[in-house]
Formats: C-alpha cells, sequence, structure tokens
C-alpha cells in the first residue's frame, strides 16, 4: 500500500526545527495575550454580548494551553544534538498530534457559540442554530482524527472526505445565517460581519489543506516539508481563526454595544460596571496622581 509521510518523522533538520519552534512560540504568545485582553475587556462592551467576548477569551486560553502542551511535547520529541547544526532525531516519545483534536474538539463549538452571541439573534432563534453546529462540529474533528494518526494515504484520505462533509455543512449554514443576520445588524457592524463571513470560510479553509500536506509527497510536500508545513498551517489557522477572531469579535460587541447605549463610548478613563459607567479622573493639580471615583447614571 502507498505509505503518506510519517505522523513521527525520524529527524529534523535544525533549520526545521527551529521553524516549527517558533511557530508555536508566536501561537502561545498571540494566543494567550490574546485571552487576557479580552477578559480585561470584557467590561467596555454591554451586558448582551458580554458572554460572547468571554466565550473568545476562553478559546483562546484552551488554545494556549494545549499549545504549551503541544510545545513541550515537540521538544522532548525532538530533543537537540551534539552542535548546534545537528539534526534533531526522533527520541522515544512520539510527536502527539491528539492535543490539536482535544484543543478542536473543545474550541470549535466555542467558537460557534460567540459568532451566535455576537449576533443577538434571539433565544429561540440562537438556540436552533447551535443544534445545528455543535452536533456537526463534534462529528468533523471526530472523523478528522483517524486520519491525522495513520501512515497510510487511503485511510488518511478516507476519513478526510469523511470529515469534510461536516465540514462543508458548517461553513453552509454559518455562511448562510451571517448573510441573514446582515438585515438584523446596525450599518457600522455590516461591514465588520461580511469579513467574518469570509474569515470563516478562508481561515477553516486552511485546515483542510494542511491536513493534506504530508501526502501530497514530493521533496517540498514530503517528510520534513511535509511534517513543517503542516505544523505552520494549522499553528498560523489557530491564530488567526482564534485570536484575531476573537478581536474581530470583540469590535462587532463594542460597535453594537456603542450604538444600542451611548454610555458605551471610547473615551480612554471609563469603566463599565454592570450598574453602568464608572469615570476614573486623575486629579493632577497637585501632582498627587489620586484617583476620584465618580459614578454617571443614565
Amino acid at each position: 500500500m502507498v505509505q503518506a509521510a510519517a505522523v513521527n518523522i525520524p529527524s529534523l533538520s535544525a533549520g526545521n526545527f527551529a521553524t516549527v519552534y517558533n511557530l508555536f512560540s508566536l501561537a502561545i504568545a498571540c494566543l494567550l495575550f490574546t485571552s487576557l485582553y479580552l477578559v480585561v475587556s470584557q467590561r467596555q462592551v454591554a451586558k448582551q454580548y458580554r458572554n460572547a467576548v468571554i466565550v473568545s477569551a476562553t478559546v483562546c486560553a484552551i488554545a494556549a494551553y494545549h499549545y504549551f502542551r503541544i510545545f513541550n511535547n515537540f521538544e522532548d520529541s525532538y530533543p537537540p544534538g551534539q552542535t548546534i547544526d545537528s539534526a534533531h532525531q526522533l527520541s522515544n516519545i512520539e510527536f502527539n498530534e491528539g492535543y490539536r483534536y482535544v484543543d478542536w474538539f473543545l474550541t470549535v463549538p466555542l467558537l460557534l457559540l460567540e459568532t451566535v452571541a455576537v449576533l443577538a439573534l434571539g433565544r429561540a432563534a440562537s438556540k436552533k442554530l447551535l443544534f445545528k453546529l455543535i452536533p456537526a462540529s463534534a462529528l468533523m474533528i471526530a472523523l478528522g482524527y483517524p486520519g491525522e494518526i495513520t501512515n497510510e494515504v487511503v485511510p488518511r484520505l478516507v476519513w478526510g472526505t469523511l470529515s469534510t462533509i461536516p465540514f462543508l455543512y458548517l461553513l453552509y449554514v454559518l455562511f448562510v445565517e451571517l448573510s441573514k443576520s446582515l438585515e438584523r445588524q446596525p450599518e457600522e457592524v455590516k461591514h465588520t460581519i461580511k469579513m467574518l463571513r469570509i474569515a470563516l470560510v478562508g481561515l477553516w479553509g486552511v485546515y483542510p489543506i494542511a491536513y493534506l500536506f504530508p501526502i501530497l509527497g514530493g521533496d517540498f510536500f514530503g517528510g520534513e516539508g511535509g511534517f513543517v508545513l503542516k505544523q505552520a498551517g494549522y499553528s498560523i489557522a489557530d491564530i488567526l481563526a482564534k485570536a484575531a477572531y476573537g478581536l474581530a469579535i470583540y469590535k462587532v460587541a463594542r460597535v453594537k454595544s456603542r450604538l444600542e447605549d451611548p454610555d458605551y463610548d471610547d473615551h480612554p478613563d471609563t469603566v463599565h460596571g454592570d450598574d453602568g459607567p464608572v469615570h476614573d479622573r486623575l486629579v493632577g493639580a497637585n501632582g498627587t496622581g489620586r484617583v476620584n471615583r465618580t459614578a454617571r447614571t443614565s
């Protein structure tokens, strides 16, 4: 039977190791600090959109945790050679792609939840939509995993094809629902939501492409090259589909909050509590830098 590139390749050159190492480090930084930013900023949006921002922060935090695990596992699987330029030989600890699938099994449903939450479709419509999306996302990931861990071309293609069916269904439902929601959205966020539609198709489309890299063969896609390209594709897609997408969700929530309640403006000194905005003003006449908190009621 035709063999695909091995799940655990025998060795990585110093350059390829550094490329994957730096990509994992970049993913951790982007996801971790985006999560922190969203947690700190969630009170800058109205209550009805706050859940979407918190879910976005949770998605990034879960992904950052799993990238820590992937990063440590990668170092253990390919320890350094005796010299700086020597190849990193595979140890007796295999590189575990399962971390990614556990991450996706948790974060993809949450990504769908944050998208639906920020659209504010109404409880009944949201529940109906999530009932379609969540099972499809779980099925997509479950079907993709057996193909990810196989060394053979045919099983990888079979499981990848099966996983693509719920994947296409997800994209279709989301694209249609996002298009329908445009009629009910303020003009100020319509452009951003249109971009979200494109981002869903474009960014999510990177995953199946990266999935196929190891079986394309050749000097560029086979062996080390296929491994590096797959890790690069997955990592960059995760950064954009989770961190960048979460920031876009926050932008939509922020704009809609300001339109529905003028108190949610862009004033840099405003901190929004559950009962309204609280303004912090520095009293600087005597140089003490004391903070005077005054609450403004609607």
